[in-house]
């Protein structure tokens, strides 16, 4: 089956004018046009592009994204190269995880103290 840009743009959930700029810089390996260049993609393609987003949304800058799309486009001769990649990438994902909960205790505890601070100056008005 295939897919024009505005069908994988409602699939998705990214806009067409991303669709093309993907395109553009060379990571959407499998875009293919019919014979009036309209843009038509497939399953594997679709595949892709939820590939994309996800390390996009992810972090990994767009070159290291075209990187691994060259290097698939290669073979699997560079199996290894892009499984470290992976491994890399998802490192880097871990650490920012990491680095989250902690800002989240933080956030948590200033909640908290608010909350004590709120319960204090509510009884100081009954007081009164």
């Amino acid at each position: 089956m295939s897919y024009t840009v505005n069908d994988v743009s409602k699939k998705t959930g990214i806009s067409a004018h991303t669709l093309r700029f993907y395109e553009k810089q060379g990571v959407l390996p499998y875009a293919e046009r019919n014979d009036n260049g309209i843009r038509l993609y497939d399953e594997s393609s679709i595949e892709w592009i939820e590939t994309i987003i996800s390390l996009r949304s992810t972090g990994m800058p767009l070159a290291e994204l075209k990187q691994y799309v060259d290097l698939h486009k290669e073979g699997d001769q560079t199996l290894l190269e892009r499984k470290k990649m992976m491994v890399d990438h998802k490192e880097r994902i871990e650490e920012q995880m990491l680095q989250l909960i902690k800002t989240l205790g933080k956030i948590n505890y200033k909640m908290a103290l608010y909350d004590v601070q709120l319960q204090q100056l509510e009884r100081d008005s009954r007081a009164l």
